[in-house]
Parts: C-alpha cells; sequence; structure tokens
C-alpha cells in the first residue's frame, strides 16, 4: 500500500466513524494513529463521553472482530483468557478461549477490577499470546486493547500496575464536545429513533494490517530519531520527577509519530508529528515525586515542558 492509498483509506475510516461520533476530532485521529501504530490505547475521562462508542466505532470501520469485557470486582483471570475446561465425552480437557481472542478488546472501565486480573492482560499486550497450563495459545492480530477508566473516581477502583500502564502505547482523553456538538448529537438521536448506531465498514482486517506494514517504511531522519531521544530523556533529568519515561517510551513516540505521518500522506516523520504525539505517548510513564504531584504537577506539564525546552531538528 503506497502513501496515497493509505491516506485515503483512513479517511474513509474517518468518515465512517464520524457518521456516529460527532466531533472529537482529534481524539479520533490518536486513536486511530495509535491502532495503525499497531498499540493498544487507554481512554481516561470522565463517564457518558462516547468512550466506548469510539471502540465499536472503530472496530466496526476497520472490520475487525470486537469483544468488550466490563470490569468488575468479582472478575475472575480466566473470564478474561479463557481456561481448561472437562469435556464428559471425551474425558479429557480442552482450552475454552476466552473473550480476549479478538481483534480489538475494550476493557471498560479496567481499574474496577483488583491487580490479580489487571495482571492477566500483561502476557497478552506484550506478547500476543495466552499461555494456560503450561500451554501457550496465540492471539489474532491484529490484538489491539482499547481500555477506559475514570481518572476521579476512587471508591471501589484499584491503580493500574506500572508494568500495565507502561504497555499502553498512547493515553487519551475525549473531552466534552462543544455546544454546537452536543445540539448535534441531539438531533441524530431525534433522527435515529433508537440508540443503536451502526458503523458502515470502511475497510477489512487485510486492509488494516497493510496500513500498519506501510507504517513500517515511513522514513525518518537521524535528527528527528535524536529529537525524540532528547525529549525522553528530558523527562528523566526533570528535578521533579522520580521516574522518567523508559526507551519503550521512545520506541512507542517513533511507532506513533511515523504512523501519523503516514496517515498525513507522507513517507517521512517531521518533529512536528512527535511534538503532537509527545504527551499521549509520554506522559503516563512519567510519575512526578510525591510533592509535585500534590501541588498537582502531572506527567502532561512534564512532558509539555520537555518538548518546550528542546530544540526542534531542522529537516531537509
Amino acid at each position: 500500500m503506497n502513501v496515497s492509498d493509505a491516506r485515503a483509506r483512513a479517511e474513509a475510516v474517518r468518515d465512517a466513524v464520524a457518521t456516529v461520533v460527532v466531533g472529537r476530532e482529534l481524539a479520533r485521529d490518536q486513536i486511530l494513529t495509535g491502532l495503525v501504530a499497531d498499540g493498544h490505547v487507554l481512554l481516561e475521562d470522565l463517564p457518558g463521553l462516547g468512550k466506548t462508542l469510539l471502540a465499536r466505532s472503530f472496530a466496526s470501520a476497520l472490520g475487525l472482530g470486537f469483544q468488550r469485557i466490563q470490569f468488575t470486582a468479582d472478575l475472575l483471570p480466566h473470564d478474561i483468557t479463557g481456561g481448561d475446561v472437562f469435556d464428559a465425552r471425551t474425558g479429557a480437557f480442552s482450552f475454552r478461549q476466552g473473550p480476549i481472542f479478538t481483534n480489538i478488546l475494550l476493557a471498560d472501565e479496567i481499574n474496577r477490577a483488583p491487580p490479580k486480573v489487571q495482571s492477566a492482560l500483561l502476557e497478552a499486550m506484550q506478547e500476543y499470546q495466552v499461555t494456560s497450563e503450561r500451554t501457550t495459545y496465540p492471539l489474532p492480530r491484529p490484538f489491539l486493547v482499547l481500555a477506559t477508566e475514570n481518572p476521579l473516581e476512587l471508591e471501589g477502583t484499584y491503580p493500574l500496575p506500572e508494568a500495565q500502564v507502561d504497555r499502553f502505547l498512547m493515553r487519551l482523553s475525549v473531552g466534552y464536545p462543544t455546544p454546537e456538538e452536543e445540539r448535534a448529537i441531539l438531533e441524530r438521536r431525534r433522527a435515529r429513533k433508537t440508540e443503536e448506531a451502526t458503523v458502515p465498514a470502511a475497510a477489512s482486517g487485510d486492509t488494516f494490517r497493510e496500513l500498519q506494514r506501510a507504517a513500517e517504511d515511513v522514513e525518518i531522519e537521524t535528527s528527528v530519531a535524536g529529537y525524540i531521544v532528547d525529549l525522553v530523556r528530558a523527562t528523566r533529568a526533570d528535578v521533579r520527577v522520580e521516574v522518567g519515561a523508559s526507551p519503550r517510551g521512545s520506541l512507542a513516540l517513533q511507532k506513533l509519530s511515523r504512523a501519523r505521518a503516514l496517515l498525513a500522506g507522507r513517507d517521512f516523520v517531521l518533529p512536528d508529528d512527535v511534538k503532537a504525539l509527545a504527551v499521549p505517548a509520554l506522559a503516563h510513564r512519567v510519575i512526578v515525586k510525591p510533592e509535585p504531584w500534590i501541588r498537582g504537577v502531572r506527567g502532561a506539564e512534564v512532558v509539555q515542558a520537555a518538548v518546550d525546552r528542546i530544540a526542534v531538528p531542522k529537516v531537509d
């Protein structure tokens, strides 16, 4: 797939999602970028802002398999991964796949399940496989996790382990719609006369995999790659930070920048691609020291300070 074909396909997917999701252009573009970059996405925002609708819409528009898991306190790991069950007819155990065996998995309110359940996703998100009773089962590719969580509610929730947060390629917020967008939401609901909204398929699984492979062919100059390294290292040097972004953050920012360039119709990365995705790719990997955290300093502020401070390289 060449660059022009990739851009045209991406536009078709955006248009298909826009038939159901009103506004949220930045969130839609960032989610699509993350999916094309073959990464997991964490949507952290308040209830009722359309996080689940976004996940369902992208799965339909991309022609991919979709499963949703509502994370609750009584969920067990095998409810996600599946497990061995006894077959009375054959007198033997056989593996029954859980909902994780899909292309796009919506982990809804992921922080409402205890750490033992959350850890059931660790192997799948990194190794794209599930191990049960010493046997390993590969997951279908692509395998992408879209997880949601409410950043304000604390009762009945469990913080995500740092190892799991680091496995998300990016963390995003959806945000409130504008007054015009909210009026359009109401008008569309009246015209539809049903709660269900159907998103037309604008691609297929094979086409989406071609998009992902095309992103791997996008060129990145040495100076731009060095810019990524400088940004990541700046998060580690900030005096307000206890733990800065890891090399996995550098790789994530490079993958996202290449995907963004492809969806913009370019076969090369610009520093603007890096700047646009630095906060979504790095902020959740930064752990702020207790005192600055109490004063309201968060990872996003640290990353943005690095973006503002580090010199942007010139690209020929």
